[in-house]
This record gives structure tokens, C-alpha cells and sequence, in this order.
């Protein structure tokens, strides 16, 4: 019989909240046990004959996926690359843009990601140096490519809140990209600009001559970016405003949540957070 986290709790550890496994409770010690693998022999006050019976039980239940913690990369990834598998690599330099190359496993796509370059293969999408992308990142790249767009963008700049379907992730955008931005970065817009350079961002002031910062981003060749910052400003009693402009054409080659992934990851970026 499989053993949840109250089973495990309640027949087989001490309930002592001895802190000997690393954890403040027992119950906690469970919750990892059963969720993510965490061996069962951690705890060192379980008989051995128990261990081993409890110990097999969770194996069974591991095998199947009960009660396992999701890896949600990993479950996004295998959906991503699915959509994407009926890709023709060689028709993506028409769609998305870059450079078609060939090497002893075949041919592979060089692109433009950012201030560097990606290689996108049939199963795997790794930097040009041989690191891999997180897989987060694959996941958009491959969500790009299935997209099915081949829009030029226009220059034509519109906000989150003019592109359709995306009133619910208004907040998120201010809650996860705007004000982690403006809390960084207020009051000092040469460090915006200059974390904006670091990451391959092209001072576009001339056409946004009222911004304080004005960025552009070529993440990759379809999917340009502008950042704009206004600094706070004391005499005039206004606060800091930071705004990320999509093209016209963005809906063409991701999807809302795709839309949203580049705008957090642009932030991660330039405030140097991890992933």
C-alpha cells in the first residue's frame, strides 16, 4: 500500500522532531521523503527491518509517480519539443531568420539570441560555446518555432495591455518585471543602460527622446524588445515608470505565455537574477 506523507509520518518515523535528518519536523522530513526522494534512511532512528520494508514500499511508489513532486521544466520541455517536432530545420531561416550550418550529425540553425548565438537542432537547443540553455529557455525557443510565424517585425511598438488575451497577466507583469525593475534601478538609469549593453540592448533614445532609458533588444532576429525607463523625478512629484514595448507582430511568433516568459527572463537579465 502506498504511504503518504501521513502514513509515513504516523507508522514508520518517531514523531520526535529531533532534527537529527536536517529537518525541524517530522512531518517535514515526510513531505520530502514521499515527494522527492529523499531516502528514508535519513532518519537514523527507524529499525532496520522497518526501514527496508517502508524503504521498498516508496521505491513502488516512485516508480509509478505517485505523489512525486512535478518537475514542471521538465514536463514544458517534452510538451515544447512535440509541438515543434514537425519542424523542418531547414525551413525555419525563412520564418525565424538565422543561418543554416552543417557539421557530422547534420544540419542545425545558428540564431541570434540576445548579445550571443544558439544552435537549434532536431532534439536539443544549446549555446554556441556547447552549454545548454535552461530549459525554461528551450522551452521558448521551441514554443517559437512552433509557432508557425514569418512576420518581419514592423517597428510598430504596442504595450502587454494591446495585445489580445493578456488582461490577466497585466499584474503579473507588474509584479514580476516592472517593479523588481524599478526597485533595482530607480534613481540610477546609467546602471539600466549599462546592464541594458551587458546583455546585447542598442540605446534607441533618439526615437524615444522623452524616455530616460531607451533599449532595444534583438532576442532573437523576429523578436525585438524595448525597454523604457522614466526616472523618478522629485520636483514634478512623479514616480519611477518602467514599460516593455512588444512589435505588432510579437502575437505571430509566441504565444501570451511565451510573451510573458521573455519579459521575466529580460528582467532576470538585467538585475542579474538566477533562474
Amino acid at each position: 500500500m502506498p504511504l503518504s506523507v501521513v502514513d509515513l509520518y504516523q507508522k514508520i518515523l518517531p514523531k520526535t522532531n529531533c532534527r537529527d535528518c536536517g529537518y525541524p519536523t517530522c512531518l517535514a522530513f515526510a513531505g520530502m521523503v514521499v515527494s522527492e526522494k529523499l531516502p528514508l534512511d535519513k532518519c537514523p532512528h527507524i529499525e532496520a527491518t522497518v526501514l527496508e520494508s517502508a524503504q521498498a514500499e516508496l521505491d513502488e511508489q516512485y516508480a509509478s509517480g505517485k505523489w512525486l513532486k512535478r518537475d514542471l521544466a521538465a514536463d514544458a520541455l517534452v510538451w515544447a519539443r512535440e509541438r515543434a517536432a514537425s519542424m523542418d530545420i531547414e525551413t525555419l531561416p525563412d520564418r525565424i531568420g538565422g543561418v543554416l550550418q552543417k557539421d557530422r550529425d547534420g544540419v542545425y540553425l545558428v540564431l541570434p539570441y540576445f548579445n550571443g548565438e544558439i544552435l537549434i537542432r532536431p532534439d536539443k537547443i544549446h549555446k554556441s560555446d556547447g552549454s545548454d540553455l535552461n530549459r525554461w529557455e528551450q522551452v521558448f525557443v521551441f514554443n517559437h518555432m512552433a509557432q508557425g510565424g514569418s512576420a518581419l517585425p514592423t517597428g510598430n511598438w504596442k504595450g502587454l495591455e494591446a495585445i489580445p488575451n493578456t488582461i490577466s497577466k497585466m499584474k503579473s507583469m507588474k509584479a514580476h518585471v516592472e517593479m523588481p525593475l524599478l526597485e533595482r534601478f530607480t534613481g540610477k538609469p546609467a546602471q539600466l543602460e549599462s546592464a541594458a549593453e551587458a546583455i546585447g540592448g542598442e540605446d534607441s533614445s533618439a526615437q524615444f527622446p522623452t524616455a530616460d532609458v531607451a533599449m532595444r533588444f534583438s532576442v532573437l532576429p523576429r523578436l525585438p524588445v524595448m525597454l523604457l525607463f522614466w526616472d523618478a523625478d522629485p520636483d514634478d512629484g512623479f514616480g519611477a515608470e518602467i514599460k516593455l514595448l512588444f512589435d505588432e507582430t510579437i502575437t505571430e511568433h509566441l504565444d501570451v505565455e511565451s510573451i510573458m516568459f521573455l519579459s521575466e527572463r529580460i528582467r532576470q537579465l538585467l538585475r542579474g537574477d538566477e533562474m
